[in-house]
């Protein structure tokens, strides 16, 4: 059956549909020996031979979802130009390829997923652009005043100390970008961020995994996060049409 390449190369777990976009434009996808790089272009993963980067495409049998602690000092992708350590030495035991669902910054340790499900993947990112809730801890330089918290509430929402002492870690759930402003009052207040993690997306959390670690979500995960980033999308449609609507008279 003809379906889009780029859904093809997401279900292969190539990458998330977005990426595979991007290896179509970039020329990196040949159907039957033709480059293809039309985003529109159409083909049958069943008869027709598809190669991506010189490489045939093979569907994978069985999907895969993995959580990862990811270590700080470590790349969140598979492959890093500069040479830096990346997640591809810590996937040992994974008999699939698989890709990140999104970014964990370099110096962040915690939760990180991948999938070779593209589709998964998709509704996820979406989700987690969308404003879908991320748990975050830092370790600060200086334990944060009582006015200080005040104010950090109206910014992310509540802050509330988890391990006390001259330099605390403090835990929030954040949405969308609200990480980075966080992290800037931080700054203007003098707490330089020592360490951060994090620790859940969503309702699935991070545990007692250890760091550098791996393993497969359940099956109920796996539904619980994809029900999760399918309401942050209602909620958020919700308050676009909430929004626009006028006053009445």
């Amino acid at each position: 059956m003809l379906q889009r390449l780029q859904k093809i190369l997401a279900q292969a777990g190539v990458a998330s549909r977005r990426k595979a976009e991007a290896l179509i434009l970039a020329g990196q996808v040949e159907v039957n020996g033709q480059v293809v790089t039309e985003l529109g272009s159409k083909a049958d993963p069943e008869r027709d031979r598809i190669r991506v980067a010189g490489r045939p495409l093979r569907l994978p049998r069985k999907k895969v979802y993995v959580l990862l602690h990811k270590p700080p000092g470590v790349v969140a992708t598979l492959f890093d130009p500069q040479h830096r350590p990346c997640l591809r030495n810590l996937l040992t035991g994974i008999p699939v390829r698989v890709f990140p669902v999104g970014r964990l910054e370099y110096n962040a340790a915690g939760f990180l997923l991948l999938t070779n499900d593209g589709e998964w993947a998709a509704e996820i990112l979406r989700a987690l652009h969308r404003g879908m809730p991320q748990t975050y801890q830092f370790k600060l330089k200086g334990r944060l005043e009582p006015e200080e918290l005040d104010k950090l509430t109206t910014v992310a929402g509540n802050i509330r100390l988890i391990r006390s002492g001259d330099n605390p870690w403090y835990e929030v759930v954040l949405h969308g970008a609200r990480r980075d402003r966080l992290r800037r009052w931080f700054w203007r207040m003098g707490h330089f961020v020592e360490k951060t993690r994090r620790v859940a997306i969503g309702p699935v959390s991070l545990g007692k995994l250890p760091v550098g670690q791996w393993r497969y979500l359940t099956n109920e995960e796996v539904r619980q996060l994809l029900e999760a980033a399918r309401q942050s999308g209602s909620a958020q449609r919700g308050m676009r049409r909430s929004g626009s609507r006028k006053p009445g008279n």
